[in-house]
């Protein structure tokens, strides 16, 4: 597993969220169109071509001649003057990721005709540095995964869950400043048609992924004549009344629909990671290794938390399944663990971007909608999830930073509806833990006959150009570069 991988990965794990009503839509947007000046981007391993820019914004939509805040952008130019469309936009998951230098990365695995056709354009969501960030002064321990997702204790118990919960966002609120209070998904919406006005773009395209489908999904619900051709890739279930408490609890199915395809591969005969002998064994194996691990953790100086628990192992498990270069990840801590052992110390992003990258993640999830505040309903939610999915342990349906955040949210979650151009393509994996295909047909039906969904038979999170495969790759390429959208769902083999 790359670098790069690793990092994303604990990037992505900042995270679920969904949408908000649309009370301050073209008003607040419609104002001077802001300009760009565009220079040398700073940062190792960028593509020369790419450029960057700082965006001012309204912190407050509601006063949009306040206090500003500064969004980083970037572009790379289309590579065919004469062949280009627009600009696409390169929309990042999270809450939490960025895209400020996708168009050096990513954006170079899209085909020369769509390079061609478009300026790809990146950006640090509002919070998210190198835009005006921010931080909320976690303990350490709270920036482990274990606690970012809300793992129970190991009898079931949410009681520390919601201490953590408790800590997490009184610390968010002593030191988040007022920025915290204006993370949202309707305001990251509204920042893109900032955007979109300062390009000197009538409408826009877009490639959003994971939880960047609802933002995209927001966006052409709040500026519906302002969207031109869009994707969304690994789609996010867009009910309105629960937003990312959805998306967390749907990652018990997630693991369900993708641990055989893991079993598999780790009981194949010559993997040199191979923990089981036949697919059927590492089910158990790993239920009762975790089991273990709950009563008797292994120390494991310099990690954190400290020692190789359960929940680590399940964490483990979790952001593994994302992707399949990453399953020797989980194989080898399954093997060492057997053995009483630790593997490698993981490594990541320093504790600076951690903290950024949760007090975003966590600030969005919590303001997009109100949580329920009861330690009996999570406790209730909690033993539910473990008798039905004991591999998840029930973490999906536990508390959140959310179940006390104490800023009520500033607007409805916008509901994601058929209304608007039919102009938007989804690309799904059939297996995907993070973004289920249960919760992406969701999203199809919410979207009606403005859509068109192409279910692809591979495993992994992110489908396009990462882990689909070349029918549902050359699907999505077409559609970007000349508008050709299959006439009906379509099914990628």
């Amino acid at each position: 597993m790359t670098q790069i991988k690793r990092n994303a990965a604990l990037v992505a794990a900042s995270a679920v969220l969904l949408g908000l009503t649309a009370p301050l839509t073209t008003s607040a947007a419609a104002s001077t169109a802001p300009s760009l000046r565009w220079t040398t981007c700073a940062g190792a391993d960028l593509d020369p071509r790419q450029e960057c820019a700082t965006l001012k914004v309204p912190m407050d939509y509601s006063d949009p001649d306040g206090t500003q805040i500064d969004m980083a952008v970037s572009r790379i130019p289309s590579e065919k003057p004469g062949a280009r469309r627009g600009a696409l936009l390169l929309i990042p998951g999270g809450p939490g990721g960025t895209s400020v230098n996708a168009p050096s990365g990513k954006g170079q695995k899209l085909p020369q005709d769509v390079r061609d056709t478009y300026d790809l354009i990146g950006f640090a969501p509002r919070g998210l540095a190198p835009s005006t960030s921010v931080s909320c002064g976690l303990d350490r321990g709270d920036l482990s995964m274990t606690s970012q997702r809300p793992w129970p204790a190991r009898d079931g118990s949410v009681t520390e869950s919601m201490n953590t919960a408790r800590r997490m966002a009184d610390a968010c609120a002593r030191n988040g400043g007022e920025l915290i209070r204006h993370l949202s998904t309707a305001n990251e919406a509204r920042d893109l048609d900032r955007l979109r006005a300062a390009l000197g773009e009538r409408r826009i395209s877009a490639w959003g992924v994971s939880y960047g489908t609802y933002v995209a999904s927001v966006y052409g619900r709040l500026f519906p004549d302002r969207t031109d051709r869009v994707v969304l890739d690994s789609n996010d279930n867009p009910d309105p009344t629960k937003v990312g408490r959805g998306w967390l609890a749907a990652l018990e199915v997630g693991v369900e629909d993708n641990f055989p395809e893991f079993a598999a591969w780790a009981s194949t005969p010559g993997n040199k990671d191979r923990v089981a002998r036949t697919a059927a064994e590492v089910r158990p194996l790993f239920l009762s290794l975790a089991a273990r691990l709950d009563r008797t953790p292994i120390p494991w100086p310099g990690a954190n938390p400290a020692e190789l628990n359960g929940n680590v192992l399940r964490q483990t498990m979790l952001t593994s399944l994302a992707d399949p270069d990453a399953y020797p990840v989980l194989a080898r801590m399954i093997l060492a663990a057997r053995a009483g052992q630790t593997p490698a110390l993981p490594s990541g992003p320093p504790e600076a971007v951690l903290q950024n990258v949760t007090a975003v993640g966590t600030a969005v999830l919590c303001n997009d909608v109100a949580w329920p505040t009861s330690e009996a309903d999570y406790q209730k939610g909690v033993d539910e999830s473990r008798a039905a999915y004991p591999l998840t342990a029930g973490m999906p349906r536990n508390a959140m930073p959310c179940a006390a955040w104490p800023f009520a949210p500033k607007e409805a979650p916008v509901r994601i509806t058929d209304r608007g151009p039919s102009n938007i393509l989804l690309v799904q994996n059939e297996r995907d833990v993070n973004t289920p295909l249960a919760g992406a047909l969701k999203l199809r039906r919410a979207l009606g006959d403005r859509a068109v969904m192409v279910t692809v038979n591979s495993t992994g999170h992110d489908a396009y150009l990462a882990n689909g495969n070349a029918c549902g790759d050359a699907t999505v390429s077409r559609f970007l570069a000349t508008g050709e959208r299959p006439r009906r769902d379509v099914y990628c083999d």
